[in-house]
């Protein structure tokens, strides 16, 4: 079934692991407060994004956050976007294709995209332009999923911990003429009140979105998905539960792959929803891919 690359945030590391076994193959060490993961193995790369150091409990207040990049053993690291010019970069997406970054700054309430050299930084959504930071706990925005076959981008914004007002919107991967980030009249809320929606996956061949909640049981800390619709979501299920703070998730043919703050690994069959920890080794575990 292949291989994953997770994050443990505590322990600052990237590790990777076999899906079948959960033996570690090998880690890449002082990889910082990281939350997002993504590779490109045809050029031997990976990117990450680091949350940073300065923080007040979950909260990463300064414009100390950073995206690196380096070969696929840890090595040529090198700072992409970082010096002051994002706050908190959480989930991260990788497109091939116009090898572009897209990522969501959770205190800096906005989505994100560069390049993968670091250039071209924009702000795709800005939910909030007061001077103010970190922005108010609803405009926070987390998970980010990328639809290139309709042009669309996904994000959650999670609302206050535990507070039962997450929520799910959609908007066009480019800004509409004549408008910007903070006024776009293409964005479509498509889910609220959730309990505290985090990271998302997209199966864009059968049109289903997954995420992760951390919220409050019975809805939180679940595994969740609802078929993608041209006017939304529909037929919202929970497919999973009795996690410990769900955050990763990542998807591989008939299987979806969790992490959660206990630190372990959780393999669910999409057809079955068994769900097995195939991982219980880390501390806190944050961003996955697999490979």
């Amino acid at each position: 079934m292949g291989k994953l690359a997770v994050l443990d945030i505590l322990q600052q590391k990237i590790i990777f692991i076999h899906t079948s076994s959960g033996e570690i193959e090998y880690t890449i060490e002082q990889a910082g407060h990281a939350d997002g993961l993504q590779m490109d193995k045809a050029n031997g790369y990976l990117y990450w994004t680091d949350m940073g150091p300065n923080r007040n409990g979950e909260d990463f207040s300064h414009p100390d956050g950073a995206i690196y990049r380096s070969n696929l053993d840890g090595s040529a690291r090198e700072l992409l976007i970082g010096n002051g010019q994002i706050y908190t970069p959480k989930q991260l997406r990788l497109d091939l294709k116009t090898q572009y970054l897209y990522w969501c700054d959770r205190e800096g309430a906005n989505v994100c995209r560069a390049k993968t050299d670091g250039s071209q930084l924009e702000k795709l959504v800005e939910r909030d332009d007061s001077p103010n930071y970190p922005k108010n706990s609803h405009d926070q925005c987390v998970g980010i999923a990328i639809d290139k076959d309709r042009d669309h981008i996904y994000w959650t914004q999670k609302g206050p911990k535990k507070g039962g007002k997450g929520r799910i919107f959609r908007a066009g991967l480019n800004i509409p003429l004549g408008e910007n980030a903070l006024n776009r009249s293409d964005i479509l809320t498509l889910l609220s009140d959730l309990p505290e929606p985090i990271d998302l996956e997209i199966d864009r061949a059968n049109r289903i979105l997954y995420w992760t909640d951390r919220g409050s049981e019975p809805n939180g800390n679940t595994l969740n998905c609802a078929n993608i619709t041209d006017e939304g979501l529909e037929n919202h299920k929970i497919l999973a539960n009795g996690f410990k703070e769900a955050i990763g998730l990542v998807l591989k043919d008939s299987h979806i792959f969790v992490s959660d703050l206990s630190g372990c690994v959780y393999r669910i069959n999409l057809d079955t929803l068994k769900k097995d920890v195939i991982y219980s080794g880390g501390e806190s575990l944050t961003g996955m891919v697999i490979y």
